[in-house]
């Protein structure tokens, strides 16, 4: 009674740019569904139609970013918060040297 339907989570596991490059192509050609190709090859419905969706993307078939634009962004955006931090540091330090010179 302790598991009644209910699954186990899935362990995480990653997946070369080919791989998935190959996944998302068969998805293109259209032999067969992308439900039919995740149970092919033991991986979920919804990876296989965002490595589909995001090749189509990147092939300039879909609107959306492209993955060179994803990976730009999330630089950006650790170097934002990076920068962030070193002012919040350097306000610190602003207001202790102040205090300490009066």
């Amino acid at each position: 009674m302790e598991s009644m339907g209910k699954k186990k989570p899935r362990p995480r596991r990653s997946f070369t740019p080919e791989f998935k490059a190959e996944i998302a192509e068969l998805c293109q050609r259209g032999d067969r569904s992308i439900g039919q190709i995740a149970k092919d090859f033991d991986l979920t419905e919804t990876a296989v139609r965002l490595w589909f969706h995001q090749a189509e993307t990147d092939a300039g078939r879909l609107p959306g970013l492209t993955s060179s634009e994803n990976e730009e962004l999330a630089r950006l955006r650790r170097e934002n918060r990076r920068l962030r931090e070193d002012v919040e540091i350097l306000k610190r330090a602003t207001a202790f040297f102040a205090t300490e010179t009066r």
